[in-house]
């Protein structure tokens, strides 16, 4: 077992008490992190603070190097860091080097992004332009779904803008984003980025800080009201990605025999832990018997098991909370008599928090397993017979992140996306995101953007400077 410790001020620190991180695929204690609280929270914001006066000076070309310092020190790291992954979230070594490149690749990428000034207005009366100004020192909060991309989608933005960032890692996750921030304390600037651990208690101290300036999370909706409560106080500015109901809509052209693995997926990846999987699948009643029962087959040769085990296709849930809402939801659909293609059977190991891939044929609408987000392997499908009765039902959510549609008809398929209310809308392909557009949800899922110039200027304010031509002074 290794002691982590965090970043502040340039240096890795202490304060001699501890946190214990387990592995979900045995519930092994694998590491130790420490226990801040508001001592620690103050001195990474005043760091903070110290290094934004230079730091926002910095030019735009030297930030952009720092950051791609960053991504190049995760990419010369990635088989130790996918390896701590796997042990601290569970996801398959597969999956977990995914997110490792797929972190530095998006830090490339971002340090890439520019803010131009915007001129207004430029005649013989005046010229106007809108400038890009850093928010401050940012307090940024991370899920431990994909720690690591989510901790680098916040971190690298900042930057980029000229803020300084504050982070801390989910207690449930925080080994592979600790172990990151001791091979970048020489690439960044002492106090630019500052990562501390603690409890769920410490998320309110930063939220509600008097030094912090903006908040940007990613988590549950539940969360999210609160965070967004305790940053009205002093007005900071926040950016919200929260909980998914995803739908996916399978049209009767669609290939039954291409689109099942696919779908499977879609469901499936990271043990189901993800905001944009897909939660809900409506399969036309033409072809719902032939792909309900092609998806079953699949998942037969899918192996749920330890993410460090060659040939594990599914993972543990990440916790035990989790665990046991998602094994809650399988017990309140066999209460009601729901069908069950595969699965529904808790494992009967009872070491590690697996939950057997788990697929119920066509349960009602308003059954809990529709209505709300299981974020774990548990894919209700669901029989349509219309494209306007599919989209009203797909659209009686209170989220809105994304969705999907199969089909062969791709312009009819981007027919039906444009009435889709979510974020982001896939045709014929799922869980993509690209560091150049924006992402961000709708109704309950969220508040403002991430990732392209659009999520640059999240970190900023908009400042607008007029000079009057040919005025008497």
């Amino acid at each position: 077992m290794t002691d982590y410790k965090n970043l502040i001020d340039g240096e890795m620190v202490d304060n001699g008490e501890w946190l214990e991180v387990l592995n979900p695929a045995n519930e092994q204690v694998v590491g130790r992190v420490p226990a801040c609280g508001k001592d620690e929270l103050d001195r990474a914001v005043a760091a903070a603070r110290r290094a934004f006066k230079e730091w926002k000076k910095t030019s735009a070309e030297k930030r952009q190097k720092v950051v791609q310092g960053i991504a190049a020190a995760i990419k010369e790291n990635a088989d130790e860091l996918y390896r701590l992954l796997t042990t601290e979230q569970g996801k398959p070594h597969a999956q977990a080097q995914q997110e490792i490149y797929g972190a530095a690749g998006l830090a490339a990428a971002q340090s890439t992004l520019t803010l131009d000034d915007v001129v207004n207005q430029d005649d013989d009366t005046r010229l106007s332009r809108t400038r890009r100004v850093p928010v401050g020192v940012v307090g940024g909060i991370v899920p431990w779904n994909f720690p690591v991309m989510m901790a680098i989608q916040k971190i690298v933005p900042a930057l980029v803008a000229g803020c300084t960032i504050v982070l801390k890692p989910s207690p449930f996750t925080p080994l592979t984003t600790l172990r990151i921030a001791e091979l970048i304390k020489d690439v960044v600037p002492a106090g630019t980025v500052n990562i501390i651990t603690g409890e769920d208690s410490l998320g309110p101290m930063i939220t509600e800080h008097p030094d912090i300036d903006k908040i940007t999370f990613t988590g549950s909706t539940a969360t999210g009201k609160k965070i967004m409560e305790g940053a009205s106080g002093d007005l900071k500015r926040i950016t919200l990605e929260l909980g998914g109901n995803d739908a996916s809509i399978v049209l009767p052209d669609a290939d039954v025999e291409k689109v099942a693995e696919q779908l499977f997926w879609s469901s499936f990846s990271n043990a189901g832990q993800v905001c944009i999987a897909a939660k809900r699948v409506y399969i036309h009643k033409d072809i719902y018997d032939d792909l309900s029962k092609a998806i079953a087959e699949y998942a037969k040769t899918v192996v749920v098991g330890d993410g460090s085990q060659q040939g594990t296709g599914v993972g543990p849930i990440q916790n035990k909370k989790q665990y046991e809402r998602v094994l809650e939801l399988i017990q309140d659909a066999k209460d009601n008599g729901y069908k069950f293609l595969t699965g529904g059977d808790k494992d009967p190991s009872g070491t590690g928090y697996y939950v057997p891939i788990t697929i119920l044929d066509n349960p009602p609408e308003d059954a809990r397993i529709v209505a709300e987000e299981q974020f774990g392997p548990v894919m209700p499908l669901l029989k349509f017979d219309s494209v306007d009765e599919v989209i009203e039902r797909a659209n009686n959510s209170e989220y809105g992140l994304a969705g999907a549609v199969w089909t062969k008809d791709t312009d009819r398929g981007v027919e039906i996306a444009e009435q889709l209310e979510t974020g982001t809308v896939w045709i014929n392909e799922f869980m993509h995101l690209s560091p150049f557009a924006p992402f961000g949800g709708h109704k309950q899922s969220g508040f403002g953007a991430e990732y392209g110039l659009d999520g640059l200027k999240e970190f900023t304010y908009p400042q607008v400077i007029t000079v009057k031509r040919d005025a008497a002074v």
